[in-house]
């Protein structure tokens, strides 16, 4: 379906509003959630690798754009740091090493993702009702949006 130039315009602006309002929101996040046990540059990191066991390290550098040498600088770090261990090489490869996080890791991550969630919820307290029905009306078409085929 070819869209309308007013859908066009309608979503241009929508996206402009989302984009806004989930950078400022993203920011708040972030601002509040002051960690000394990680680097804010290993957070993303540590999250791709909990959330798939056993990546490479080029695959996570393509994930995150990245440079192969500059993820292994990355990488070495994290392992230093006890967030994240090394997997026995594969059978077919024997250079392919994956990632996996450590229990610390995966505490850290855990501990962050329920700090954020309860800042959300305080947040989300604060709002009318129908602001809090509206959030709820809005979440399934938030989850069905794809970025990743999109050229921009």
């Amino acid at each position: 379906m070819i869209p309308t130039p007013s859908a066009d315009s309608d979503a241009r602006e929508l996206a402009e509003q989302l984009r806004s309002a989930l950078r400022r929101l993203y920011r708040q996040l972030r601002r509040h959630a002051v960690d000394q046990d990680m680097s804010p540059l290993h957070l993303p990191l540590l999250v791709n690798i909990v959330e798939n066991p056993g990546i490479g390290v080029g695959e996570l550098a393509q994930l995150e754009n990245l440079r192969s040498p500059t993820m292994t600088g990355h990488i070495n770090s994290m392992v230093a740091a006890g967030l994240v261990k090394r997997t026995e090489p594969a059978k077919g490869d024997r250079r392919r090493v994956g990632l996996v996080a450590t229990p610390h890791g995966r505490a850290l991550i855990d501990a962050k993702r329920k700090r954020r969630t309860d800042q959300l919820v305080q947040a989300l307290l604060q709002l009318s009702p129908s602001s809090r029905a509206a959030l709820w009306a809005a979440v399934p078409a938030l989850n069905d949006i794809e970025l990743n085929d999109i050229d921009a």
